[in-house]
């Protein structure tokens, strides 16, 4: 069992909770910036997941007084979803394995309406191989939206798998594709 670094275990995270247009949403945010944006059914099991992903952290209910960048972004975020704002660009404190991080900074640096396999995302890395791999990753990212997970498809154009369930991800991707002129395939890998 890896043991927490000093950082993890004097580590506050601030989390809010408000509806979006997809539903419930708890975001929650680090002094470097948001590192959970998660969608479910109500607030008792988001802040489950919270604590389950950030174990030795002191876990703070934000009080929008303290905090109203949280209520900003969640309400950021939502006019995204719902009315067609430009994505927010919030800070994002990601935080995975070596290879989770280029997977999802990767996303990240991809263009609203950019539809990609998971196979073109694996040699967009240059790692041609690791195509479950790929997905795994996608299957951890704790920070929907913002980390764009949505736009990675199944080789035969099928939606695949979603944290947040298939309908957010295809509401999504339709939302996108509405705002652009349809989806484009990504497949020419990263140069490093």
């Amino acid at each position: 069992m890896k043991m927490p670094t000093e950082q993890e275990m004097n580590e506050v995270i601030t989390y809010a909770c408000g509806i979006t247009a997809l539903g419930l949403l708890a975001m929650a945010a680090t002094d470097k910036g948001v590192c959970f944006a998660q969608f479910g059914k109500d607030e008792a099991s988001l802040i489950s997941e919270l604590k389950a992903e950030f174990p030795n952290a002191e876990l703070r209910a934000s009080p929008s007084c303290d905090t109203p960048e949280l209520d900003a972004w969640i309400n950021a975020l939502d006019q995204y979803i719902s009315q067609g704002a430009p994505r927010p660009e919030l800070p994002i404190d990601m935080r995975g394995t070596a290879f989770q991080m280029k997977v999802w900074q990767f996303l990240t640096s991809t263009r609203e309406g950019d539809i990609l396999s998971y196979s073109e995302l694996a040699a967009c890395i240059d790692k041609p191989t690791a195509v479950r791999a790929v997905a795994s990753a996608c299957a951890r990212n704790r920070i929907g939206v913002l980390v764009p997970c949505h736009r990675v498809l199944r080789g035969d154009g099928s939606l695949g798998g979603y944290r947040w369930g298939l309908e957010r991800k295809r509401a999504l991707i339709d939302l996108e594709r509405e705002r652009d002129e349809g989806p484009k395939l990504v497949s020419e890998p990263a140069k490093a």
